[in-house]
Formats: structure tokens, C-alpha cells, sequence
């Protein structure tokens, strides 16, 4: 088996391996993998952090031993807490990381950091405030940052920057936490997740309090939720149907 880890601010995570190919997840800074399979251009790995899978470009991550891996495993949570901050490389460069990359690495990579950093989990009442700093962040699928993230990208990197590991996916999120009955039961915090006519869970956003929902649907927004789903108040109607709301044990 092989290791590997990302040495730059934010790389495509493709289907195929080619550039083409659609993107369907982004590897931030310091993120760590396992290389499934190595061809001489591209290599299909599994992300350590929720186990997601795609092609990545080599000349795009630092090989790395398995110790390494495994010290990266078990380091303590270390993330980029500003939503763009810089890491001083060697000859005094500089390289943009984003909000919620890792800094795990930074003595591997013998960069420096000087910016503000979270380090601890944070409580359930906490996430909402996390949300908000997304709000308006153009949709982009595959995306996980700032600078273009989609439905799922944003719960998870949101649920992360407070110290939680949740899946990738929309559909693999749903396969986690508590259901509950009805809306009025629901939290800040809570997951909502909706489907489309087949009844295929195809989006995903955050619980707020009085019946609103932030998620990313061609950016990140607030709209009103009943129980019919999201309904967008400039376009009067529904955009989303609900499926079900969730609550993740944190």
C-alpha cells in the first residue's frame, strides 16, 4: 500500500483520471490518503478523513511512508481557522490555504504558519455560527471551500471546522444519526436532507432556528423550511422536497 498527502492549497478529486472528467470532491492542504492504485499520470486514492475515493493528478500530492500516515491519524485537530490564510514555504513563499485545511503536516512540509487555527471540538450551538461564514459562496460541484463548495461539501466541511467527522455525499450523510418525527423537533444543527422524484436524496442543508435552512443551491443561502421542504421565497414555490431531518451525535 501506498500514502500520500496534499501539498497544495486545493486539488481536484476527479471520477475518471483525466482532466476532464467530472470533479467530485476537492483534497485541501495537509489531507492525507491512502494511493489505491498508481498509474503513471494519476492515482485513485481513499481519503483517510471520510474514506472517499477519486482520481487524483500526481504531480499534485508529496508520497508519503506509512508511519507517516498513521502519525497524521492519530495527530491531534488542527485546522485553518480564517476563511484564507497563508503558509510560508521554503525561500520565503507564500501558498493560500483555506478554511478548514489541515495543518497536521507543517513540520513534514517545513512550512510555517502564523494564522488562526482550531484546535478543539466546539459545541452543537456553535455550527450555525460556522455556517454563516460560507453565506454566499458560489455553488460548485465537488467544492469545499469558501471559493466554491456544493450541498454536501458545505455540511461536512461545516460539521468538521467544529470537530466532526461526517461522510462526503448527501445520500451517505443521510445514512447517519437519528431521524426525527417532525420538523418542530428539529435543532440548530440538524440536518435536513431531500430527494428528488425517484426519491433519491440528492441535497442536503443545516437546521436553523424558526423554521430556516442554509445549504448551497447555487450558493450558499437562507431559506424558509416547512414540511413540504425549502421554499424560495423570491421564486414563491418549493425548490427542494424533504425527506427526512437528522440529528448526528456529536
Amino acid at each position: 500500500m501506498q500514502y500520500g498527502i496534499c501539498n497544495l492549497s486545493i486539488v481536484p478529486l476527479r471520477l475518471e483520471p483525466q482532466d476532464p472528467s467530472e470533479m467530485v470532491s476537492q483534497v485541501l492542504y495537509g489531507e492525507h490518503f491512502k494511493v489505491l492504485e498508481k498509474r503513471k499520470k494519476w492515482s485513485r486514492i481513499r481519503l483517510a478523513f471520510d474514506q472517499y475515493e477519486g482520481w487524483i493528478d500526481n504531480k499534485q500530492y508529496s508520497e508519503i511512508i506509512e508511519n507517516q500516515y498513521k502519525d497524521f491519524d492519530k495527530s491531534p485537530l488542527d485546522l485553518v481557522g480564517d476563511i484564507a490564510e497563508f503558509v510560508s514555504c521554503e525561500n520565503n513563499q507564500l501558498m493560500v490555504v483555506s478554511l478548514g485545511a489541515s495543518l497536521k503536516a507543517l513540520h513534514y512540509f517545513n512550512h510555517q504558519y502564523e494564522g488562526s487555527r482550531i484546535t478543539q471540538k466546539l459545541g452543537k450551538n456553535n455550527i450555525i455560527n460556522t455556517a454563516l461564514l460560507f453565506l454566499n459562496a458560489p455553488y460548485l460541484w465537488g467544492g469545499k471551500t469558501v471559493f466554491g463548495i456544493d450541498c454536501s461539501g458545505f455540511t461536512q466541511i461545516v460539521y468538521k471546522l467544529n470537530g466532526y467527522a461526517i461522510l462526503r455525499d448527501a445520500s451517505q450523510q443521510a445514512t447517519m444519526g437519528e431521524p426525527l418525527s417532525f420538523i418542530e423537533e428539529s435543532e440548530p444543527g440538524d440536518l435536513a436532507f431531500f430527494d428528488n422524484e425517484e426519491g433519491r436524496i440528492t441535497h442536503v442543508g443545516i437546521m436553523m432556528k424558526d423554521n430556516y435552512v442554509i445549504h448551497a443551491h447555487g450558493k450558499v443561502r437562507i431559506d424558509r423550511i416547512d414540511h413540504t421542504g425549502i421554499y424560495n421565497v423570491e421564486k414563491r414555490t418549493h425548490t427542494h422536497k424533504l425527506r427526512v431531518i437528522k440529528r448526528i451525535a456529536l
